[in-house]
């Protein structure tokens, strides 16, 4: 299967996993896929593919989807809910940063088989969750608090908080991700990569989040309707 056909499948599945968990577990479904796909993201990030004739890293759904999480909270549970993901998916990173770290001091035994692919792994992912921690937290408070600004513009615009839905939600997200972009690329992968690369990376990443953020507007509007028709 191509990696193509991989990258449509996986902004569906993995957006379609986050109205699952919004229906089964509702405010509480959110946090838990913060948690997920902010683990998951910053190992799968790690790996460098060609896709739509460009040079990217693999992570790039799972990172949108924390943006659809918070603009769902906000939407939904209000501006504290969208930054209380915001906190639980800082501190999953940092823990994780611990977790890991601490893995790589002990001593593998003369049958050990994974130590080495471990290190491989995780010997720069102090560097990567770091520069993912500070993108991550930068980026999605102020995704928050511009889709409560969108919100406000668009209540005074059509006097109806239901209106323009779509603004706000691609109003804050799209703006968040490139600054998202900016750090995390720039910081986790500086002289790692040629400039060449990074420059590659930075533009297939954020059309990407223009491509995933255009996406996942009929998941918040989704969201929407599915939580308004169980009250």
């Amino acid at each position: 299967m191509s990696n193509e056909i991989l990258l449509i499948f996986s902004v569906l599945l993995y957006f379609g996993i986050v109205l699952v968990l919004l229906r089964l577990f509702k405010e509480q479904g959110m946090y838990l896929w913060t948690v997920i796909a902010t683990i998951t993201a910053n190992i799968e990030v790690l790996i460098l593919v060609r896709a739509f004739g460009m040079e990217q890293t693999l992570g790039n759904v799972l990172f949108a989807s924390t943006f659809l999480v918070t603009d769902i909270l906000s939407e939904l549970y209000g501006k504290k809910a969208a930054k209380k993901a915001v906190i639980y998916g800082s501190v999953t990173s940092v823990l994780f940063i611990v977790c890991s770290q601490y893995w790589l001091l002990f001593s593998p035994s003369e049958n050990d088989w994974a130590m080495e692919s471990m290190k491989t792994v995780f010997s720069n992912t102090p560097r990567i969750m770091i520069a993912g921690i500070a993108a991550y937290v930068i980026s999605q408070f102020f995704d928050v608090w511009l889709y409560h600004k969108w919100w406000d513009f668009t209540n005074k615009v059509c006097g109806t908080k239901n209106g323009f839905l779509w603004l706000r939600n691609n109003g804050s997200t799209l703006i968040s991700q490139l600054i998202n972009t900016l750090l995390f690329t720039w910081g986790a992968f500086f002289k790692i990569y040629p400039v060449s690369t990074l420059i590659s990376i930075t533009l297939s990443t954020y059309v990407i989040y223009i491509i995933t953020s255009i996406a996942d507007t009929p998941f918040v509007y989704a969201a929407r309707k599915m939580m308004k028709s169980e009250k």
